[in-house]
């Protein structure tokens, strides 16, 4: 029996999906990029796999969250900029909600045992899944000895001599454009997300499916798009210039949302610069909490910033001490939005030009070098988080002083034990984590 291609999706069709989808988005964003591909690609056949895999192959290259890209460019395919706005407003919008609410529950009440409890067990789990992450991307990048050698210089320059995390990107960046033309057999990329599949039928945008009146380039539309984003950017900061603390929460997450290649873990250490050392919005302590919170809810892990912000408004008191909530959530909302507006204009803008080149794309080398340094930062944030973790009294003159958290190390060790040998759900591996370390609470 022959398969005829689905009937076009209504927008509201598409609005109930996308809601859904920002609800049950797990597991970081090899996660999010699966569920996308077997709802869209697999049982609902809106588009197809080469379209699907040439989507996410741009959003790739880009900084920022690559799942949230790829929900907003088959947002705007279906159906124009506002499809893809609100597919990529509404992949974050729920997560921003939750963990607004954890966090205000975490900063009134994390000094009750049962909450403190949890979070022991979730922050020596939080140290396997970063050391995992950096064994997982390392596996899959570091395919020559080249690579291998780029990522340990980056573990170098960043633990051994504080190198800033922009200075490393843009160097890794360099070399992979350079080495790509003098030397492009050891820059080449191999593969996919995944292999593609057939016999998934006729999709509604298949391979061979001109790109709609919508996805051609027009300078016009690229003009008024990017108007409308520096409106929105200046405006918005134009609103904030009576409250510093805001403002620069605006100015300085605008600046990691354009660093962040290679996803959230790569950027994390420039988050924490920035939020602990540079503007005491948290402590590095709290910094470990947020990225745990970030970790058990939907939506891509850089919604840690909304922590951040949420914290640092409520701890600089910006609205007074009564208003220490609405306080919070103003610095969450500030911090979510300044870290995922470029991503709306990478791909509102840059979209059409990749329609129009399907298959000449020609990022791949310097994407290549980033990914490369990607692993040695991933690997520094391990250490560091594995240091506070388990050395929680030690201090940067006595590095392992103070004595062993045995419990901790445990913990991480069953983690990450069960995260690469049983290739166990991350989702679990905490709820099981933050299960051991309130019973240890309870038990006294």
């Amino acid at each position: 029996m022959t398969m005829t291609a689905p009937r076009h999706p209504s927008f509201g069709e598409a609005f109930l999906y996308w809601l859904r989808l920002g609800f049950i988005s797990f597991g970081g964003p090899a996660g999010q990029i699966a569920l996308m591909h077997a709802e869209l690609v697999e049982r609902r056949r809106w588009i197809s796999e080469g379209r699907f895999l040439h989507a996410l192959n741009y959003c790739m290259v880009l900084p920022g969250p690559e799942a949230q890209q790829l929900a907003i460019y088959l947002g705007w395919l279906l159906h124009r900029t506002w499809g893809g706005i609100v597919a990529g407003t509404l992949f974050v919008l729920p997560s921003l909600v939750i963990l607004a609410g954890l966090t205000w529950v975490y900063l009134a009440f994390g000094d009750v045992p049962v909450v403190k409890g949890l979070f022991d067990g979730i922050k020596p789990a939080v140290v396997a899944i970063v050391v995992f992450a950096a064994w997982r991307i390392g596996t899959r990048a570091l395919k020559n000895r080249v690579l291998q050698a780029m990522a340990a210089l980056s573990f170098v320059a960043l633990f051994g001599f504080d190198v800033p995390f922009p200075a490393i990107v843009l160097a890794a960046g360099l070399i992979g454009a350079v080495g790509g033309r003098i030397a492009p057999q050891h820059f080449q990329t191999g593969g996919s997300h995944g292999a593609a599949q057939a016999g998934h039928g006729p999709a509604l945008i298949d391979d061979d499916t001109p790109a709609p009146p919508h996805a051609r380039f027009r300078w016009g539309y690229l003009l008024v798009l990017v108007g409308v984003a520096l409106g929105l950017w200046f405006g918005t900061m134009a609103l904030l210039l009576g409250q510093p603390v805001l403002r620069d929460m605006g100015s300085f997450f605008t600046k990691a949302a354009l660093l962040t290649f290679g996803g959230a873990y790569a950027v994390l250490p420039y988050v924490y610069q920035g939020g602990v050392e540079t503007f005491g919005w948290l402590s590095g302590p709290q910094m470990m909490d947020g990225l745990a919170l970030g970790e058990t809810t939907p939506g891509p892990l850089i919604m840690v910033v909304a922590f951040v912000g949420f914290v640092g408004a409520w701890t600089k008191e910006i609205f007074g001490p009564d208003a220490l909530a609405l306080a919070g959530l103003a610095g969450a909302t500030v911090a979510t939005f300044f870290t995922f507006l470029p991503s709306f204009v990478f791909i509102l803008a840059g979209a059409p030009l990749v329609e129009s080149t399907r298959g000449k794309l020609q990022f791949t080398a310097p994407l290549t070098g980033i990914t490369a340094a990607v692993v040695g930062v991933i690997l520094n944030l391990a250490v560091f988080f594995g240091w506070h973790v388990v050395w929680p009294r030690a201090t940067a003159a006595a590095p392992f002083s103070g004595g062993v958290e045995v419990f901790s190390a445990a913990v991480a060790v069953v983690a990450f034990v069960a995260l690469w040998r049983y290739q166990q759900d991350i989702v679990k591996v905490l709820a099981v984590c933050a299960g051991m370390g309130l019973l240890r609470s309870l038990m006294g």
